[in-house]
């Protein structure tokens, strides 16, 4: 990426030759032209909210680094594999390790924010509960600045800005993107964040109904039961499987569903969102499960031993961002034949559009449609040997 002080070299995690994904699109391009034109950040205590893959606060580190006056750089992130992505391009950069703090959405938060850079996530409500909890951190003083797509940025991401942190303007568009100028109005009366959000199961899921769900904000449909799991919920495996993964946990409701139905079954938890994995605990809690848990925020399965799992249970994304893509489906896919024994199944639900049962018989072999609709399907994959 090209940046007013020279280049970086940029990659996603994990690092795949054949993806044609960059690691930085123009709103971030955009956003460093300005502060470079504006010189900011000088100095003072810089957060850098949303940073996808790393590339607001490389360019920075390497160009800006640390000195005695106070400058201090910090990235928060929900993503595992943005964090991860982003050591790696700063170690690439030459940056000093640990001259950047990397926090997460579930770490507190800065006591003090003289420049707050954001690149819009695709989720609003992570958005309002970010910006709800920074907002202390935020002086009449503080620098914020937005950016994004122009497709990503609408007049309810202008409004929480306003709402929550002050009077607030867009850019001109250059090259599809925007910037949002938002000046601190240290006056305004905020609420508490919303988030964590608690809502009960319906009816018709049988000894689930009433059983509640805790989403964190940014959380795939976190304010209801999305479809696709609502479907999956009523065609699980019957009980009997010992050692069970809920890959792509979410909310966690799957992984609990299954708990609930077999106290006997070991359950792990894993997500590369740390909003999601602090839900599915919060859900696994909130319903008193019995049995054994383990959380695991991590790309797919990577750390799990090989041949360790009965059952795989999945309902895999299939956007990175704004982008469409099955790279994550197919990581899961080889992922969960890798640790599952022989004999071990993974279940998949999917939208039927997405014709993952062909993934799926060129992987294991085999694929059966346990259940389907006109919309999703449930697939069947045994691990042979």
């Amino acid at each position: 990426m090209t940046t007013p002080w020279g280049e970086v070299a940029l990659t996603r995690h994990p690092v795949d030759p054949r993806d044609r994904l960059r690691a930085w699109d123009a709103s971030d391009a955009y956003l460093l032209r300005h502060l470079a034109e504006r010189d900011v950040p000088p100095s003072g205590a810089v957060v850098v909210l949303g940073d996808r893959w790393g590339a607001l606060v490389t360019a920075l580190a390497a160009h800006h680094p640390a000195r005695n006056d106070g400058f201090t750089l910090t990235q928060i992130t929900d993503s595992w594999l943005g964090q991860e992505a982003t050591r790696a391009n700063l170690a690439r950069a030459g940056v000093e390790p640990g001259s950047v703090r990397l926090l997460t959405t579930q770490d507190p938060v800065p006591e003090r924010i003289d420049v707050l850079l954001v690149r819009v996530p695709k989720s609003l409500a992570l958005l309002e509960d970010q910006l709800l909890r920074l907002a202390p951190a935020v002086h009449a003083g503080t620098v914020v600045v937005g950016t994004g797509m122009v497709k990503e940025i609408h007049t309810s991401t202008l409004r929480l800005f306003e709402r929550i942190l002050g009077p607030t303007r867009t850019s001109l568009a250059e090259q599809k993107a925007r910037l949002i100028f938002c000046t601190p109005d240290p006056s305004l009366a905020r609420p508490q964040t919303p988030w964590p959000y608690i809502y009960g199961l319906p009816a018709d899921l049988g000894g689930l109904a009433g059983r509640l769900v805790v989403n964190n904000a940014g959380v795939f449909c976190a304010d209801r039961l999305d479809i696709g799991t609502r479907f999956f919920l009523r065609h699980l495996p019957a009980p009997g499987a010992r050692r069970v993964v809920d890959l792509g946990c979410g909310n966690g409701i799957v992984g609990t569903a299954v708990a609930l139905a077999d106290p006997e079954a070991e359950v792990l938890f894993t997500d590369e969102s740390f909003q999601a994995v602090a839900s599915a605990e919060a859900t696994y809690r909130i319903n008193e499960a019995a049995g054994h848990a383990e959380f695991r925020v991590g790309d797919g399965l990577e750390g799990v031993p090989d041949d360790s799992a009965d059952l795989v249970l999945n309902n895999p994304p299939f956007h990175s961002h704004q982008a469409t893509t099955d790279a994550t489906a197919w990581r899961m896919f080889t992922g969960a034949r890798r640790v599952l024994r022989p004999g071990g199944e993974l279940w998949v639900v999917g939208n039927r559009h997405l014709g993952y049962h062909v993934k799926l018989k060129r992987l294991f072999g085999n694929c059966e449609v346990v259940a389907g609709d006109p919309k999703f399907v449930v697939l069947r994959a045994v691990r042979k040997g």
